[in-house]
Formats: structure tokens, C-alpha cells, sequence
């Protein structure tokens, strides 16, 4: 489920929605390093700062889910984009991921903006990432049917070491982390627990998250060691950003 095995533009192809925010994630990113753009006007438009916000720059709630502050930071997030994104953009369509995507993340702000300091200023994507946690628990809690207990595991063990890591690293936006996993649960217990959550093909059958898993048969070696490396990042991620 977790495992990738198309090529770049195969994947590009599948997945447009992943692949348009990492595009924006990188041409973000290079904006605020390559000198002969104004980097720091960047950072004084886009970061979320509450007290410019509470004035009246409510941009900033959206902002800073494509701005990062440093490379490590982008990598990592979008590394975890391309390994926990691709399933559920196919599970919910396009514009439902696209929703749940933007929405988990503006409550991740909303919750910094009412609960942190004034002075607070955060960036980052982690607060988006982190509702695709939030909805992938829902699936496990309230359509159980539809993941493999393999992938339960999977997806329960690295959003539990996501959290005890938002407590344990310096610089981390707890509040974010921790209310766009709920904003993510709580969107996926609305669309989940009565069966109503539709894909682009229809209505989810049990097992249907359990297929969606491209084969490995056949797959080049060096395809399969280049989405291994971008596992281990987006792993890596969680732990250590």
C-alpha cells in the first residue's frame, strides 16, 4: 500500500494532486534560497505570525503549509507526501484529498493562532501531513475492513512515533502536529463512519484499500531502491524534523 513502484512520470500521471503540492513545495523553497529573488520578502509574507494575522492577514492560515525553512524541512515533508499521500488522493479523488489536504492544515494554524503567543511564528506543511494520519486512524477505527492489518500496523506505528517525536524534537509546532491529526481523524469520522466516503470510481468496498498496491513483480531494482530511499526519508522525517 505504502510501497511505490512507478516511474516519475507514471507517477506524476496517477497522482497529480501529490505531485502539483511538491512541485509548489520546490519552487517555494528555491524562491526563498536563490539570491536574485527577494528571499526574505517571502518569509515576511507567507509565515504564519499571529499577530499579523489577528490584524487582519488571515492568508497566513494557508500560508505557511507551502513554506518551509530550510531544505531538511521540505524534504522531509515532501518525502512523507509522496509516501502517505498517493493512496488516499485515489481513495478520496482529487478535489476530497485536495480538501482534506487544506483543511487539516488551516486548522493546524487555527489551533496555533488561538492557543500559542502572539509573537509565535511557524512554517511547514506538517500540520497537512499529519491530517493524512488523522484520516488514515479513521479508516482504522471506523472501516477497519478496508486496510490489511499490515498496513494498520504500519500507518498506526508511524503516527504514534510521529507524535512522541513532536513532543521530543526542539522547534516543532506541537499544536499543529497534534490538531491536524485531529482535524484529519475528525474529517475522516464524518465521511467514514456511516460508509458515505465515495472515490473517483464510487463507492469504497471492503478490501478496497487493501488493492490498492502496485505489484512489485517485474519492477526494475533500481526502481525499487529509489522509492526505498524516499521511505526511509520520509521515516527519517518524522523521526528527526
Amino acid at each position: 500500500m505504502f510501497t511505490r513502484t512507478e516511474s516519475f512520470k507514471e507517477f506524476i500521471r496517477y497522482y497529480p494532486v501529490v505531485s502539483a503540492i511538491i512541485c509548489i513545495h520546490i519552487i517555494i523553497y528555491l524562491l526563498t534560497v536563490i539570491p536574485i529573488f527577494p528571499n526574505t520578502l517571502i518569509f515576511e509574507n507567507l509565515a504564519g505570525v499571529n499577530l499579523y494575522i489577528v490584524q487582519g492577514e488571515y492568508w497566513r492560515l494557508l500560508s505557511p503549509i507551502i513554506l518551509h525553512s530550510g531544505f531538511p524541512h521540505v524534504l522531509f515533508n515532501s518525502f512523507s507526501l509522496v509516501l502517505f499521500g498517493p493512496v488516499l488522493e485515489r481513495l478520496l479523488g482529487k478535489i476530497r484529498f485536495i480538501l482534506l489536504y487544506i483543511t487539516a492544515g488551516a486548522a493546524a494554524n487555527i489551533a496555533t493562532l488561538l492557543l500559542e503567543p502572539l509573537t509565535y511564528i511557524h512554517v511547514g506543511a506538517s500540520g497537512a501531513i499529519f491530517g493524512l494520519f488523522g484520516y488514515f486512524a479513521a479508516i482504522i477505527v471506523f472501516r477497519k475492513e478496508l486496510l490489511s492489518r499490515e498496513n494498520s500496523q504500519i500507518i498506526l506505528t508511524i503516527t504514534i512515533i510521529g507524535v512522541i517525536m513532536t513532543f521530543l524534537q526542539p522547534n516543532i509546532n506541537v499544536t499543529a502536529h497534534l490538531f491536524g491529526l485531529l482535524a484529519g481523524f475528525l474529517i475522516g469520522a464524518a465521511s467514514l463512519a456511516k460508509g458515505r466516503t465515495t472515490s473517483s470510481s464510487g463507492i469504497i468496498r471492503p478490501g478496497g484499500l487493501s488493492g490498492i498496491r502496485p505489484s512489485l513483480k517485474g519492477a526494475p531494482p533500481s526502481r525499487l531502491i529509489f522509492w526505498g530511499i524516499i521511505i526511509i526519508l520520509a521515516v527519517l522525517g518524522l523521526l528527526y524534523r
